[in-house]
């Protein structure tokens, strides 16, 4: 089957006009498959396998128990849970009440749950109890009369609700299918915030469809591999990539709890024999920069990256230490995968440095210019964008709040502006320089500040950097450079109350890149730091840094 047929052929699965979601994702598989295999990450490292048979049981009986409180078809439910078997039955037992599911991330505060829970309306929260303390009313979160608290083990608080109570009570039989359409509300969630407060989006149905096709084409997942995506469950790559792209193709998938550690990710590799490992960028970073050794026997066959640009170094160090290397993907919230370097034979290309790949199937992109809305030439800089009516795997139309979406699209409604700033070469390959936002514009050189950036990592001193554009009289802007040294780097104080640096490692810095980039965009100024502003997920938020170095040259004492 070509790649078109199987997008025609999933569409017509995910978007149809009558489905019933847990049937696609669990219920029509054969019961007696693994559907996980959930790693104690936090103990001993023992391993369970869930069925697509027991999965299908126990969120039955939950959803019952859901139904109890009163959930129902519209309604959203919330979970603040680890990785593990506890969480995708709460995940699907809500979509057998039509209800729609809203992940919250297990590393947030108070503040940033109330944001989700609030803006999704979300009456009942699932929480582990080592995460209940961060429901407790107070000035970040305010006290929601409505609001049901479901515990999932000891430690509740007065006036919670005991997860495995509600089940022991609840009918043992079989829930009412309840349907709904591809055009239906699936999952609630909200964007990471890496240029700004966090906006809502609703996932129809029919946004599966994508992931599907990405778990196959551009990760290369087959029955015969071993598949374990390291992503965290409460963003939306860790949540399709990890668990409902696997349900939907009925495919095995590892679940490792708890935080991430060199040292358990070797381990969880090696004794379950992954052939096809996925994760942000962040993770081969830790991989690589640990002193914990490649151990010996990986079956590592594929590995894969998104959630940020993956720079250089890694796959430096990926090609001598995993003997191949690792594939960069770019996507969003609002769309799903649209852009990888593909795993699966029919599309695999031999790997360009810095490309973030072409076209999945079921998409078509370009890279606009700046001063129209049509495409630019070949190695131009421009602003990558989606081909709406040319891409049948495009689901998204607007946030949560209407009208937020309008710089999101051009004004005939053609394309859909990714807000991310690229090229495309002749092959198609897309290569990525920054968000729009982050341009820098420097008498009148648009640069981008991931390929100096890129340069920068490779330096043995940097455990990881960003440039930014600060305001210059004669220039406009002028790059500037913030970065972390690896531990152990003992270069002296910069004397700005942070990090550790010096003149000498400065001018080294900079003198990379004019060697390996370009003269004329050198770093003007390097600031050494002990940690980027980052969003919960990870990605690093340039306009914090922006924002900040624009105030202190606004300071007199600071001219």
């Amino acid at each position: 089957m070509s790649a078109a047929d199987r997008v025609a052929e999933l569409t017509a699965t995910f978007a149809a006009p009558s489905l019933d979601v847990a049937h696609l994702l669990c219920d029509r598989h054969p019961a007696d498959r693994v559907a996980f295999t959930v790693v104690d990450g936090d103990g001993d490292g023992t391993a369970s396998t869930l069925t697509f048979g027991e999965l299908a049981a126990g969120s039955h009986r939950c959803a019952r128990a859901l139904q109890d409180l009163g959930v129902g078809p519209g309604d959203r439910v919330a979970t603040l849970m680890g990785k593990g078997t506890d969480l995708v039955t709460v995940i699907l037992a809500s979509w057998r009440l039509g209800a729609v599911y809203v992940p919250l991330f297990t590393a947030f505060a108070p503040q940033a749950i109330a944001l989700r829970l609030e803006g999704a309306g979300a009456h009942v929260v699932v929480v582990d109890p080592d995460q209940r303390h961060k429901l407790d009313p107070g000035p970040d979160l305010p006290d929601d009369p409505q609001r049901r608290i479901v515990v999932t083990g000891p430690g509740a608080s007065p006036g919670d609700l005991s997860l495995a109570d509600l089940i022991a009570a609840a009918s043992p039989e079989p829930l009412p299918t309840v349907t709904t359409s591809g055009d239906g509300p699936l999952v609630h969630m909200f964007t990471s915030g890496t240029t700004g407060k966090p906006k809502g989006v609703i996932h129809p149905v029919s946004y599966i469809t994508g992931w599907q096709i990405y778990l196959e084409y551009g990760l290369g997942v087959t029955r015969d591999s071993t598949y374990w995506c390291a992503a965290d469950p409460g963003w939306a790559y860790g949540l399709y990539a990890a668990i409902v792209a696997p349900l939907a193709a009925g495919l095995p998938s590892l679940l490792l709890s708890g935080g991430f550690s060199a040292e358990r990710t070797w381990r969880t590799l090696l004794d379950h024999r992954v052939t096809d490992f996925t994760a942000a960028p962040t993770v081969y970073r830790g991989l690589r920069s640990s002193s914990v050794p490649v151990p010996e026997g990986l079956r590592l066959e594929r590995a894969s990256s998104a959630g940020e640009p993956l720079t250089p170094e890694v796959n430096e160090w990926a090609g001598a230490a995993l003997g191949l290397a690792v594939h960069d993907h770019f996507g969003q919230t609002e769309v799903g995968m649209p852009l990888a370097n593909h795993h699966h034979p029919e599309l695999a290309r031999p790997l360009k440095p810095g490309s973030m790949g072409r076209p999945v199937p079921g998409w078509s992109l370009t890279v606009l210019t700046d001063e129209k809305d049509e495409p630019a030439g070949e190695g131009v800089l421009g602003r990558v964008a989606i081909d709406v009516a040319a891409s049948p795997l495009m689901t998204f139309r607007d946030y949560q709040s209407p009208g937020q979406s309008a710089s999101k699209f051009t004004p005939d409604g053609r394309w859909y502006l990714t807000g991310d700033a690229g090229r495309v070469d002749a092959d198609g390959d897309f290569f990525f320089s920054s968000r729009d936002d982050d341009v820098i514009i420097m008498a009148g050189y648009r640069i981008g500040p991931f390929e100096i950036e890129s340069v920068l990592a490779q330096h043995p001193a940097v455990a990881e950097c960003s440039v930014i554009g600060a305001p210059d009289e004669v220039r406009g802007e002028v790059i500037e450079a913030y970065v972390v040294l690896r531990d152990g780097v003992d270069g002296g104080d910069d004397g700005k109350g942070g990090g550790h640096g010096s003149p000498e490692l400065a001018a080294e810095l900079q003198q990379l890149v004019k060697t390996r980039y370009a003269a004329h965009a050198y770093p003007r100024t390097i600031h050494f730091i002990d940690a980027l502003p980052k969003t919960p997920s990870g990605k690093t938020q340039r306009y914090l840094l922006r924002n900040r170095r624009r105030a202190e040259l606004a300071t007199p004492e600071s001219r």
